[in-house]
Parts: structure tokens; C-alpha cells; sequence
């Protein structure tokens, strides 16, 4: 691991070496090395008991599946392009209980203690929090640290989940239980059957994509910012742009959740695979990852 003067993955970064990093120039010491070498920094914290983030590059990828893919729907489409012009910061991992449990002893998130089902706390995904839930975690986060954090939207969580790929997951063209926690009592194309755990793992239990993600196939459905408009359950009217759909006609009591759950056969584990559910609601297969804007 390489340090960036004196700062390692898991401690805060400064300022000046994060802005620098984001922009990948050269730093006198660079940061982490990261999965994929994007460049000086790819992972940081902005306190201790802040979600680890990955920095997501600018650029630009085709939104959505194809028809010929296995699991396809409608909602995956059309296949469009979506431009990031200046890069990102994304949760690498799930938030979790440990993340969740700091947030209401700091005063934050309604002081909601959500259930975990028996499974434990700990370093295991938060579940049964809904959009609401998730939003008051993103805003105490950003009061604890002064930085902007949020929900991801729906094409940043993609671009972020895909990370260069265009197959089905960004394993490659099927997944194993090896690889992501999901019931695999199923396969997906070529792909092996697997086994059926029953319930959320810790995160980070398996290898992350090249961007530095861990866990965007299964282990919790993850909430988007992104509203859901019934009459055009797809992709018309989508921006280019990477912001979310969150205003105008879009039907914002609904919100987006992406990359399947633990419960989930594993074509619902694909990088396009989208589903939607009132904001209020909560069960033990959602969860979610946080955002952070990057200054310039």
C-alpha cells in the first residue's frame, strides 16, 4: 500500500491530497494504489467511522441491457450513453450497522435503531431501512464531516457497478456464489448452481470490481436518488448527464433500487437489473451505499 504523506486507506485525507488525486496529477506521494490502477487515490475516509469511499473517474458508458441479454426487461431500456464530466466519490462498500449504529449515537438518523433479523451487526449491510432512512444517514454524514454526501443516482451507482464492463455483471458474462451472496439454488447462463446463505454477509466478503467496489451483485437491494415515473417505466426522458430524476414528472414517493439481494435468483443480480419501491418502505433486503460530490 502507498501512502500519501502520512495518510493510509483507512485514515482521513487530506484536502489537498484528495482534490489532486480526484484530478489524478501527480502527488509527491501518492495514495492508495487502488484495484484496476486508476490512479494516485482511489480510496479514502473522511472520519473514522465514515464509509471507506472509492473514487470514480470521469468518462462515459451505455446505460442500460440489451435485449439479447439473458433477464432482460423493459425497464433496462433503451441502451443509452451517460457522461460523467468530472469524477466521483462512491461508498466501496454497503453501509453498515457499525456506520448505521455511529450515526444515531451522533444524534443522527432519528435516533432509528433498525432491526438486523438475528444475523448480527457489526460489519453486515444495514437493513431494513428505507429511502427516508437513507437520506437522514447521507445528511448526518454530511454534517459530521462538511463534505456533501448523498444517495447515488441511478447512473452514477451503474457506471460505478460496471466499472469498464459491458456483461451482464461486472464478473464477466455469469456469477457464482463465490463471487456475490445470492440464492444459488439458480444459475445464469454457462454459470454454475451455488448455494443459498439465507441472509446478508459481511461486506467486502468478496473481491471488489475495478473501481474498487465491493458487493454491488446481491447481498441488499441498494437505494438510488433517482424517482420512478409509472407511465415511462424505462429510460425515456433519462438525463445524460448523471444526475438523478428527481423532479418535473418523475413520481417521487417511488425510488430506484439497484443490484439485487441476498434472497434474489442471479439474473436480478445484473449491473442493469432495476427495481422500485415506495420511499417509505423498509424490508431486510434493502440497504444502501453512499455518494460524495468532489469539489473542484
Amino acid at each position: 500500500m502507498l501512502d500519501c504523506g502520512g495518510i493510509r486507506e483507512l485514515g482521513a485525507v487530506s484536502k489537498n491530497c484528495f482534490i489532486a488525486a480526484a484530478a489524478s496529477l501527480p502527488l509527491a506521494a501518492a495514495c492508495v494504489a487502488a484495484p484496476g490502477g486508476l490512479g494516485a487515490l482511489e480510496r479514502f475516509r473522511d472520519c473514522p467511522e465514515c464509509p471507506l469511499m472509492a473514487v470514480v473517474p470521469a468518462g462515459s458508458f451505455l446505460m442500460g441491457a440489451p435485449k439479447a441479454e439473458e433477464g432482460w426487461d423493459e425497464m433496462e431500456g433503451p441502451v443509452h450513453r451517460v457522461t460523467f464530466a468530472a469524477p466521483f466519490a462512491i461508498g466501496a462498500h454497503e453501509v453498515t450497522f457499525a456506520q448505521w449504529d455511529a450515526c444515531v449515537a451522533g444524534g443522527g438518523c432519528g435516533g432509528h435503531r433498525p432491526g438486523d433479523e438475528g444475523w448480527g451487526r457489526g460489519s453486515r449491510p444495514v437493513i431494513n431501512v428505507s429511502w427516508d432512512d437513507a437520506r437522514s444517514y447521507a445528511a448526518w454524514l454530511s454534517r459530521r464531516t462538511g463534505e456533501s454526501y448523498r444517495l447515488p443516482s441511478e447512473s452514477e451507482w451503474e457506471y460505478a457497478a460496471r466499472a469498464g464492463t459491458t456483461t451482464p455483471f461486472h464478473t464477466g458474462l455469469t456469477i457464482s456464489t463465490e463471487q456475490a451472496n445470492y440464492d444459488g439454488s439458480y444459475a445464469y447462463g454457462s454459470g454454475p448452481k451455488g448455494f443459498f446463505r439465507g441472509r446478508t454477509i459481511p461486506v467486502g466478503s468478496f473481491e471488489a470490481n475495478a473501481f474498487g467496489l465491493h458487493d454491488v451483485h446481491g447481498n441488499v437491494w441498494e437505494w438510488t436518488a433517482d424517482c420512478w415515473h409509472w407511465d415511462y417505466p424505462n429510460y425515456e426522458g433519462a438525463p445524460s448527464d448523471g444526475s438523478a430524476k428527481n423532479s418535473g414528472e418523475w413520481e417521487c414517493s417511488n425510488r430506484v433500487l439497484r443490484g439485487g439481494a441476498w434472497n434474489l435468483n442471479p439474473w436480478s443480480l445484473r449491473s442493469a437489473e432495476r427495481t422500485v419501491y415506495p420511499s417509505r418502505d423498509f424490508y431486510n433486503v434493502f440497504g444502501f451505499r453512499v455518494a460524495r460530490t468532489l469539489e473542484p
